[in-house]
């Protein structure tokens, strides 16, 4: 098999490292294929063969890569939500930004390039490159290993034949990166009458992601009808994003409208320390959409009673049977410890299994055709602390419940428990008694990104399915508030915390234009950029701030342009 081969196969197992193996990885794996990202930071692809099977006590949390889903809820065109971010008035000021000179990366479902909102004037494309993961007969990016880009020029080929998809066969068939962009980008149509994006002069640069190989839905227990992406091509498709800020020294704006509910909720991990490099990088920022998490009972906290020696909590989960299974993963603070049972809907319970070593369990049930595995970690790797990973393989409907005793917290301890994202359930399992706060979801929680939760511009309510902050130690998350719902997009409106994140990278792109193409801010990056922000930001003299649900409050890129005229 050649490289690509195995890097597409199901039979290798995508790994994440932030190391370099003595000797390289094929020098310990003779199978294996290396993909650099940057630095020590790379994905190792491994023969299932040579290595034991997946698991979290096999391999360490956060070599697995994690799930990615969409963060969309799927008429004519409504400039409103461009008004409201002050962004129209922006675009019509004596400024006149356009995003001119900006890049727009996204790494999402592709792009249909042939749609008149993707095109110059004169016909021509306002791509600059699209990586199709999905497609190995081309030729790959540069430095990358994997799938086929396909440049300006050929898709301007394209654009000027009978038959575009012969030259470049690359599609949006979901349609969720289409929309993220011309909500972002998209040209001015009929003088902004029939369209209009945030950006309308930006280029645009766009990945498509492959599909998550079946392996990595088993271990995750998501259904291959549900669309999933794998953490690891999420983070070369950054690499192949930041080379072409890179190449052209340009501006560069990463929009991410995807996300997942796993991870520590406080922005540690691989995928973490490296968007963190590239959000402190000049002429960088990277825009997070917050997830449509908050009103999906997807989230528990429980809290240890100060004063006593152990604090035992049940923790209800409604299941309703009709899933192949799912995970869940329980956070605990140091230096508390956490052991637990489990009680099947039949009455049986488990022995309580305290976790003295890092270990894994297999529990079966007599009247239930349950199998649950839970794997423990004293210290997790990236954030050092405690976590125990759940896997309810066919689980049978009714309430589980899953008894934590917290003991050694030396005073008030709390631990959270997420379940997966509402559309890797597809069923209506949740907590009984949920929380709906600290439920942004990955990688929002990360530090030097700008994160963006969701409201309604039509009533100016906080829309209530967006995930809220704040991390799970407290760090103030999100970072701002955008509008999000039913966004008029290229293919029709769409509601969901990307719109939001596409509407605040155009934003983005336009005040990028004035500060480092036309020169007034050379040195700008996405803290800079979030101040800013923040200090233009319209918030009510009824919330306090910086609030769980609205961060600093709503964007408003005219009023960020009136604190630096000191208006």
């Amino acid at each position: 098999m050649t490289d690509r081969e195995k890097i597409v196969s199901n039979d290798y197992y995508d790994l994440i490292t932030d190391f370099v193996l003595p000797g390289g990885v094929s020098g310990n794996l003779r199978d294996a294929v290396y993909q650099p990202v940057s630095g020590e930071i790379g994905i190792s692809y491994v023969n299932q063969n040579d290595v034991p099977p997946m698991s979290v006590s096999n391999f360490t949390y956060p070599i697995i890569p994690s799930l990615y889903g969409l963060m969309q809820i799927a008429e004519s065109f409504d400039p409103t939500p461009l008004i409201h971010s002050g962004i129209t008035q922006i675009q019509g000021s004596a400024l006149a930004l356009t995003g001119r000179g900006v890049v727009i990366g996204f790494l999402d479902t592709g792009i249909r390039y042939e749609e008149e909102v993707f095109r110059n004037e004169d016909g021509s494309t306002r791509i600059l490159g699209i990586w199709d993961q999905t497609i190995q007969t081309g030729q790959p990016p540069a430095g990358i290993l994997y799938g086929t880009e396909y440049q300006r020029e050929q898709i301007n080929e394209a654009l000027q034949s009978e038959n575009p998809r012969q030259i470049v066969p690359s599609y949006d068939e979901i349609g969720h990166g289409t929309a993220l962009a011309s909500v972002a980008a998209g040209s001015s149509l009929r003088n902004g009458l029939g369209f209009l994006g945030a950006a309308p002069q930006a280029d645009i640069v766009m990945v498509k992601l492959r599909q998550a190989k079946q392996h990595l839905r088993e271990f995750y227990l998501v259904d291959e009808n549900v669309p999933a992406y794998a953490e690891s091509d999420v983070m070369v498709a950054i690499k192949y994003l930041e080379s072409y800020a890179v190449s052209l020294n340009r501006p560069l704006i990463i929009c991410m409208g995807i996300g997942t509910s796993m991870g520590d909720h406080e922005g540690h991990s691989t995928l973490a320390t490296y968007l963190n490099q590239i959000a402190t990088r000049r002429s960088r920022v990277v825009i997070v959409c917050g997830g449509n998490e908050g009103n999906s009972a997807h989230h528990y906290v429980g809290t240890s009673i100060e004063g006593l020696r152990e604090t035992v909590d049940n923790v209800e989960i409604r299941v309703d049977g009709t899933q192949i299974g799912f995970t869940a993963e329980l956070w605990g603070s140091v230096p508390a410890r956490h052991s637990i049972a489990i009680r099947s809907p039949g009455g049986e319970i488990t022995p309580t299994v305290d976790f003295r070593e890092q270990e894994s369990r297999r529990f079966t049930f007599i009247y239930e055709r349950t199998t649950i595995e839970v794997d423990h970690i004293l210290v997790e790797q990236g954030s050092g602390e405690e976590l125990i990973f759940f896997r309810f393989i066919a689980p049978t409907p009714g309430i589980w419940t899953i008894q934590v005793t917290i003991s050694e917290s030396n005073g008030e301890s709390s631990f959270h428990i997420w379940l997966p994202l509402t559309q890797f359930l597809q069923s209506n399992t949740y907590f009984l008694r949920p929380s709906p706060y600290i439920t942004l979801t990955e990688p929002a929680n990360i530090r030097e990104v700008i994160s963006v939760t969701t409201y309604n511009d039509v009533n100016g309510s906080f829309w209530a399915e967006s995930g809220r902050g704040f991390t799970r130690l407290g760090r103030i998350k999100p970072d701002i508030c955008a509008p999000g719902v039913n966004i008029s997009t290229i293919l029709g409106k769409r509601t969901g915390s990307s719109m939001a994140a596409a509407l605040t990278a155009g934003a983005a792109a336009l005040f990028m234009e004035w500060a480092v193409v036309r020169g007034n801010q050379t040195r700008v990056e996405s803290r800079e950029l979030k101040n800013y922000l923040i200090r233009g930001a319209d918030r009510s003299t009824e919330i306090d701030y910086p609030s769980r649900e609205w961060g600093y409050g709503k964007l408003d890129l005219a009023g960020t342009f009136d604190v630096l005229a000191g208006v």
